[in-house]
């Protein structure tokens, strides 16, 4: 082997093995051991199969779309507690611009995400430009959000459109090759609308992060703020149009729960904004910014969708056992973020 071939080879590995990385691999690996655990529990009533695979996604798909805008703004170093109201609010807009004022469906769509963005843009100019620390700025966002949900209305508004219908019928059915036709894989799977909306979202989110001089600026801003600026990057606007891009995908987040429960409610998804948080620092995100990936977010979703998943198969443990579980995930990881940082600081240092 050339010494060409024996460098390449030591800066992959070198590159694989770099500690940012160990987040996303600890919540790879912690999903793998638990689905493994329900598939030799489980594997004989159904845990296994296809269905119940794509149902991990379709039950949590809209808090992993939201999880997308969640995943950068943390890697800033900032927070976001206003979106689930953003999104509940969204579902509020679209119900009663139609139900009450008569105004199309699409119509409301659209307005409701320039409402998201516009707000996570006042946010993110709020946070970068007057100094207020996100968690105060986006807890405002929140009261504001969710107190005009409930001056729109406090009572459930329920939305009956035809358009709303075949979005959430939407379904594409998985199909094998079997015998020289083509034939759906049994027990019958579908992929709903919400699916795949989460999953574009991911593969949107990667590119920007990895392959965009945007996505640069992001991981440089979170690093380090001061040594951004000094290097002249455009920190100000990197900041704001990661909360505006957070107020989009809180705004489709709220479309998503929308076709679910078709109905817009001013208390709908509360406290959902703790469980995107959850399920970008389970996917090791690290709250202290600089460093989060979306491949871990999907998997964060997935966990938060597993154990969920175990409990029902069991039959026997009460449903209030998948939170202990998933706070019992979010302070290991947390466990395991604080030690990363640590080491990473020792190396530096030497």
């Amino acid at each position: 082997m050339s010494q060409k071939s024996h460098g390449s080879n030591q800066s992959l590995i070198s590159r694989i093995m770099n500690p940012k990385y160990i987040m996303v691999y600890a919540t790879i690996a912690i999903f793998l051991i638990i689905y493994a655990f329900g598939a030799i529990v489980y594997g004989d009533v159904g845990f296994t199969t296809l269905r119940t695979f794509v149902n991990f996604f379709t039950d949590n798909a809209y808090y992993g779309i939201s999880a997308v805008g969640m995943t950068m703004v943390l890697i800033t170093g900032g927070i976001d507690l206003s979106v689930a109201s953003v999104a509940s609010l969204t579902g509020m807009l679209v119900a009663f611009g139609y139900t009450r004022l008569g105004i199309s469906p699409v119509i409301m769509m659209l307005f409701s995400v320039v409402i998201g963005v516009g707000l996570g843009t006042l946010m993110g100019a709020a946070i970068h430009y007057l100094n207020v620390p996100p968690f105060i700025t986006t807890l405002t966002g929140n009261f504001l959000a969710r107190g005009v949900c409930s001056l729109i209305s406090r009572e459930s508004i329920t939305i009956e459109h035809p358009l709303i219908d075949k979005l959430a019928g939407f379904k594409i059915t998985l199909m094998k090759f079997s015998e020289g036709e083509w034939v759906k894989i049994k027990p019958v799977t579908h992929i709903n609308l919400n699916v795949l909306i989460f999953v574009v979202m991911i593969i949107i989110g990667t590119i920007i992060l990895q392959h965009t001089r945007f996505g640069r600026n992001v991981y440089a801003v979170g690093g380090n703020e001061q040594s951004a600026k000094l290097m002249g990057l455009p920190v100000g606007k990197t900041k704001v149009a990661v909360y505006a891009i957070n107020g989009f995908c809180s705004a489709l987040a709220g479309i998503a729960y929308l076709l679910v429960v078709k109905s817009g409610w001013n208390m709908a998804l509360q406290g959902g904004e703790l469980e995107v948080i959850s399920c970008a620092v389970i996917g090791g995100t690290l709250l202290t910014g600089g460093v989060g990936y979306m491949i871990g977010t999907m998997f964060g979703v997935l966990l938060k969708s597993v154990i969920p998943a175990l409990i029902t198969f069991n039959g026997h443990l009460n449903s209030w056992w998948g939170k202990i579980a998933t706070g019992a995930l979010l302070l290991l990881f947390i466990v395991i973020q604080r030690a990363v940082v640590t080491y990473t600081d020792k190396q530096k240092a030497k």
